[in-house]
């Protein structure tokens, strides 16, 4: 099993910007140093506690830092920006980053940014399809395009100058596009099916109880099946919200108590998703269990595993029993409110957790 991460870099409203962008790029570099395999970065535009607000800008500013880590958008909101701008962009990302460029892509999931883009109460599914059909259409053909949806147009026609080059839309470096994941977030979601049709990889949710995420992998299955092709638990990536300390005692208080940043980051999480969202069903196998008995104390003791790097393993061990075989964990990060635990919790998770638990997966 490959170790990467996934950061939903919500912070405290009212963070000095400067510290909470320096802090998330701390943690990508660090995660480079210690050997994570991969790193995927969120983006929304109108949240004061997500202050990354283009995770394609954020991981151009890494391109020159990292060495070995893949990076991710985590992902770009399709249905908020022109099919042309994405493919440009990711493009030119793909050639920065030297092919370490993993787009992820969903149809995005905060409402206040689908409000400020006008698409709120639009069909964002269908526009997300659309929107991603035609970036890859783009990437597949050359000028003049003339690509035409139900919402987006693509064309040079009328201003092309070939022997220039005006009208060419960079292509992307890896061939015939870089891997394209999504983000799994719904039961028995459907969506996983289609993107393994298209031969997409998809991301379960660190906000998930294990039961849905277990569902997902039948979905994936399914949707391979239905092109031919089979499918690989190394195509399956699963996030979790994790928390290694030296000791037990530091790890109630960090991971689990409400003194720590997963107690807030879940606290900002429901209120999105379940007060705002509707989204209660995320966090309860229950349909019966009443919304107001998803609280941050509840989903916490439910989803972070949190430990020595013993009590972790052991843990982890268990979760991959429950929701089973997977190919990549995703380590979910949160705000360090303290800089040395949130540190010394990655380094060791790949230092000490991943071999102890790659070895016990090895005996079974």
């Amino acid at each position: 099993m490959k170790l990467g991460m996934f950061m939903m870099p919500i912070h405290p409203p009212g963070r000095d910007i400067r510290a909470t962008l320096r802090e998330d790029r701390e943690a990508v570099l660090l995660a480079d140093r210690l050997g994570y395999s991969e790193a995927y970065v969120g983006e929304h535009v109108t949240d004061a506690a997500e202050n990354i607000t283009s995770s394609m800008i954020f991981l151009a500013s890494l391109a020159a830092e990292t060495k070995q880590i893949k990076l991710g958008t985590g992902t770009i909101n399709i249905p908020n920006s022109h099919p042309a701008a994405v493919a440009a962009q990711a493009a030119m990302l793909d050639h920065l980053l030297d092919g370490r460029f993993i787009m992820g892509i969903s149809p995005g999931g905060l409402m206040s940014d689908a409000e400020v883009f006008g698409n709120f109460g639009a069909n964002r599914n269908e526009m997300f399809v659309e929107g991603i059909d035609t970036v890859l259409k783009i990437w597949a053909s050359e000028p003049p395009y003339d690509i035409e949806g139900k919402y987006w147009k693509v064309s040079v026609a009328k201003t092309m100058i070939p022997e220039i080059g005006q009208g060419f839309i960079m292509k992307p470096l890896q061939k015939p596009h870089p891997l394209i994941v999504g983000t799994a977030v719904a039961p028995h979601s459907q969506g996983v099916t289609e993107m393994a049709k298209r031969g997409w990889q998809p991301i379960s949710a660190n906000f998930l109880m294990p039961e849905w995420v277990k569902s997902h992998w039948p979905k994936y299955v399914e949707g391979r099946e239905a092109v031919g092709a089979q499918a690989s638990p190394a195509e399956w990536r699963v996030a979790k919200s994790i928390f290694v300390a030296d000791d037990a005692a530091t790890a109630r208080r960090y991971g689990h108590s409400a003194d720590g940043p997963y107690h807030f980051y879940f606290k900002q999480l429901i209120r999105k998703l379940v007060g705002a969202g509707g989204r209660g069903n995320l966090f309860k196998t229950d349909p019966d269990m009443p919304n107001e008995a998803i609280t941050p104390e509840y989903v916490t003791q439910k989803l972070v595993i949190a430990g020595t790097v013993d009590t972790v393993v052991e843990q982890l061990l268990s979760f991959r029993a429950q929701v089973g075989d997977f190919g990549t964990l995703l380590y979910a990060c949160h705000d360090w409110l303290d800089p040395a635990l949130g540190q010394r919790s990655m380094q060791l998770m790949a230092e000490e957790v991943m071999p102890r638990l790659n070895a016990a997966i090895g005996k079974t």
